[in-house]
C-alpha cells in the first residue's frame, strides 16, 4: 500500500524556499491563526508532572526519569490539557512539540497552545518535528549563546509566526490514521529486530562468560574461584587482584582555566570510549606538557575503561592519532609483564563483569555508580597462563565475529526502517505524497497498533550506548 502511494494532482507555491510546493488545495497560514498561546499555572503543584521525550512524546516525567525535577516545588508550573500542544522552547530545533494525551503540569520554560480553530493537533505536532520546521525553528531561537552549550529560546512570538499549509481537516484525519497505521507496521518490524539482537547479544555474553570463567577444555578440573560472578575456574588458574597484573592510570581532570593552548593535546572522553571501538572524530583538545606524557597519553595496545556512564565499557587504542591524551573520566590499563598477560582476554573478562554489574554495585542506590581508580585495581579476576589467554581471546574473536556481523547488519535495517519512516512522514504531512484514498481503504486495527508511536517521533531502537536521557528532554 505504501509503494503505492502518488502525488497530489495539482501543486502550487508555498512561498516557503525550505518547504516547496504544496497541493493546490491546501491553506497556507501563520500558526497565530491556529493556535493561542495558554499560561495557567497550578496554585498547588499536586498535579501529574509530566516531560517531553522525543521518543515518546508527553510523558509523566516520573516513569521516565529517576532523578527529581529541578528546582524545589513544582507551584506555579503551566498546566497541560489533553488535546494541547506543548512546546519546549529550548529544544523545538531538535522535535520536541507535541500533542498532548495527558493532563499535568510541564515546566514554566515550556509554551503550551491550544486551537483557535478546528485542527488535528496530532497532525501539527508532526508537521512542526519535520527536519524543515527544526531548521527553522533553530535559525528562529534566540538568546545566550550557541549551540548545545548555549541557552537558545523559541520565544512565543517567533513560533505563532511560523508559516505552515493545511489541508482540510477530514484530510489531516485520514493523514493521521495513515502515518499510524504505517507507524504500527514499521515499529513491529523494528521490534522483532531488536529483539533478534537481544538474543544475539545474550547468547554472546553466555559463550563470553564461559570462555573466560571455564577455558576451552570442558574436561579440565575445577576449582571454586571465591568470586561470586566468575564461580568455578580451571583448578590450575589463579585468582587475584587486578593491580597485581596490571596498572591502572586515571586520566587527566580537565581544567577550563588552566586550559590556555600552551600544549594542546586531542583528548578521549567517556563517550569515544564504545565496547571495542574508539572514535576519535572532532576530539577536543587540552594542555598536556610534554612532562606528563607518560602519564596521559596512550600508547598502542592500552585499553580504555569507563569510569562512569555505562561503567565498565572498554575498548582498545589503536594509535589511531600520533599524540592522544584521555580525560579523568577514562582510566588506562596497561600489562606490567606482556610475557605474562594477554590485554585481549581481559577485555573479554571485563566486559563480562561490566555486563553482569559488577562494576554497578561499586556505587550506592542514592548515587551515580563510578569506577574509581583504587576499586579497579582491587577487583579480583582469574588469569590463566599467558598462552591459554591467548587461545582463549583468539578463539573469542572468531567465534564472536559472526554474531558480530548479523547484529551490526540487523541495527543498519533498523536505521534504514527509521529514516524511510522520517521520509514517509515528512512526504505525507507535506503533501509530496496523497494518502487519502490509502487512507479510507485501511482495514480496521487495535487501539495499541494504531498508537504504537508518537507521530514523527524519534524510534529510540535501545542500541545507543547513552543509557542515561538528557537533561533537554527532562522538564527544565
Amino acid at each position: 500500500m505504501i509503494a503505492d502511494l502518488k502525488p497530489y494532482p495539482e501543486y502550487k507555491e508555498s512561498g516557503l524556499p525550505w518547504l516547496g510546493r504544496v497541493p493546490r488545495h491546501w491553506q497556507p497560514m501563520r500558526l497565530k491563526r491556529i493556535l493561542r498561546p495558554i499560561d495557567q499555572r497550578s496554585s498547588t503543584g499536586l498535579e501529574t508532572l509530566l516531560s517531553l521525550r522525543r521518543d515518546h512524546g508527553i510523558v509523566v516525567y516520573a516513569e521516565h526519569f529517576s532523578r527529581p525535577p529541578q528546582g524545589a516545588t513544582t507551584i506555579g508550573f503551566k498546566l497541560v490539557r489533553v488535546g494541547q500542544l506543548v512546546v519546549n522552547r529550548l529544544q523545538a530545533n531538535n522535535g520536541l512539540i507535541f500533542n498532548s494525551s495527558l493532563g499535568g503540569l510541564v515546566s514554566p520554560d515550556y509554551s503550551v497552545f491550544e486551537p483557535r480553530v478546528p485542527i488535528s493537533m496530532d497532525y501539527l505536532g508532526a508537521l512542526l518535528r519535520i527536519a524543515p520546521y527544526r531548521d527553522y525553528f533553530r535559525r528562529e531561537s534566540t538568546g545566550l549563546g550557541t549551540g548545545s552549550a548555549g541557552f537558545l529560546r523559541l520565544y512565543d512570538n517567533s513560533f505563532l509566526a511560523t508559516m505552515v499549509a493545511t489541508p482540510p481537516l477530514p484530510e489531516q484525519a485520514a493523514i493521521v490514521r495513515f502515518l499510524g497505521w504505517a507507524n504500527g507496521r514499521l515499529d513491529r518490524a523494528v521490534r522483532a529486530k531488536r529483539k533478534v539482537i537481544a538474543l544475539l547479544a545474550e547468547q554472546k555474553q553466555a559463550i563470553i562468560h564461559r570462555s573466560v570463567t571455564r577455558g576451552l577444555d570442558p574436561s579440565v578440573p575445577l576449582k571454586s574461584s571465591g568470586i561470586p560472578w566468575i564461580g568455578d575456574i580451571p583448578r590450575h588458574w589463579e585468582t587475584i587482584s587486578l593491580r597485581m597484573r596490571y596498572s591502572v592510570e586515571l586520566g587527566k581532570m580537565l581544567d577550563g582555566g588552566r586550559n590556555l593552548g600552551r600544549y594542546p593535546v586531542s583528548y578521549l572522553r567517556n563517550r569515544d570510549v564504545q565496547w571495542d571501538r574508539v572514535v576519535v572524530d572532532h576530539l577536543p583538545t587540552m594542555d598536556i606538557p610534554p612532562a606528563e606524557y607518560s602519564r596521559y597519553t596512550l600508547q598502542r595496545g592500552d585499553l580504555l575503561v569507563c569510569e562512569g556512564g555505562q561503567v565498565g565499557r572498554c575498548a582498545f587504542w589503536n594509535g589511531q592519532l600520533p599524540l592522544c591524551g584521555f580525560q579523568k573520566a577514562l582510566h588506562r590499563i596497561r600489562s606490567l609483564d606482556v610475557n605474562r598477560d594477554y590485554p585481549r582476554y581481559l577485555f573479554y573478562q571485563l566486559q563480562v563483569a561490566a555486563t553482569r554489574g559488577v562494576f554497578s554495585a561499586d556505587g550506592n542506590e542514592n548515587t551515580i555508580a563510578h569506577l574509581t581508580s583504587e576499586k579497579l585495581r582491587r577487583h579480583r579476576l582469574a588469569f590463566p597462563p599467558s598462552s591459554e589467554q591467548r587461545a582463549i581471546a583468539d578463539c573469542l574473536d572468531v567465534e564472536l565475529r559472526q554474531f558480530q556481523q548479523t547484529i551490526s547488519r540487523l541495527s543498519r535495517e533498523i536505521d534504514l526502517l527509521r529514516e524511510y519512516r522520517t521520509r514517509l512522514i515528512a512526504d505525507v504531512v507535506t503533501g509530496k505524497l496523497d494518502v487519502r484514498e490509502a487512507a479510507a481503504r485501511l482495514p480496521e486495527e487495535p487501539e495499541s497498533d494504531a498508537a504504537a508511536t508518537v507521530l514523527g517521533a524519534d524510534d529510540a531502537d535501545g542500541l545507543s550506548d547513552d543509557t542515561e536521557p538528557t537533561d533537554e528532554e527532562a522538564t527544565g
